[in-house]
């Protein structure tokens, strides 16, 4: 009679939860998916390591993944680059030359164009990497939603904290994100997936 009773009220809860918790939960889904959506990336020219001019041309391709970040960061920005690098190092030939990666700095007025280049310089394979006018910087990551404040340490030097998602396009449009918390195996799994 007890476990009559028992599945009786677990089934209750999951009529409960697919009718009325179940649409709430994909509307907010939908919500967060719209809100990122709208963020679309702008016109913008910035510098390459090489001092050339880059602008949002060169984000055109089968699928190219922008990761905003700065050579100071202790942890989140080498990890997730050095994700990015080893997913370049395992894809199919075929599929490499297809995949672009740039790392934008959101620190322009310490990371000069020397400076980042020495950076990537430390990654095996090739990753593209922007700077430039600091306003030019700020207005570009806002127009891909990212965030960005920097955060002052007692002895004047500072951190930045910031968004840190993967942002793929496809031929300049945004795709998809990808969270800096994912695994190199989830990571590795979805930009192969839209290689294909």
């Amino acid at each position: 009679m007890k476990l009559k009773t028992s599945i009786t009220i677990i089934a209750g809860c999951l009529v409960i939860f697919l009718f009325i918790l179940l649409p709430i939960f994909l509307s907010i889904e939908k919500k967060e998916n719209e809100y990122v959506s709208k963020f679309q990336g702008s016109s913008f020219s910035l510098k390459d390591v090489n001092n050339e001019i880059i602008t949002e041309s060169s984000f055109v391709g089968p699928l190219t993944a922008i990761f905003f970040g700065f050579t100071n960061c202790p942890d989140v920005c080498p990890m997730t680059l050095n994700n990015l690098d080893l997913v370049i190092k395992n894809l199919e030939q075929k599929k490499k030359e297809k995949f672009k990666v740039f790392f934008v700095s959101i620190d322009p007025e310490r990371d000069s164009t020397e400076i980042i280049k020495d950076y990537l310089n430390s990654f095996e394979n090739k990753i593209y990497g922007i700077t430039g006018d600091p306003k030019k910087v700020f207005l570009m990551s806002k127009s891909w939603g990212v965030l960005s404040e920097k955060i002052f340490t007692e002895d004047g030097n500072y951190l930045i904290n910031h968004s840190s998602s993967i942002i793929l396009l496809k031929n300049g449009k945004y795709l998809n994100r990808i969270s800096h918390h994912a695994s190199y195996e989830d990571i590795f799994k979805t930009i192969n997936k839209y290689l294909r």
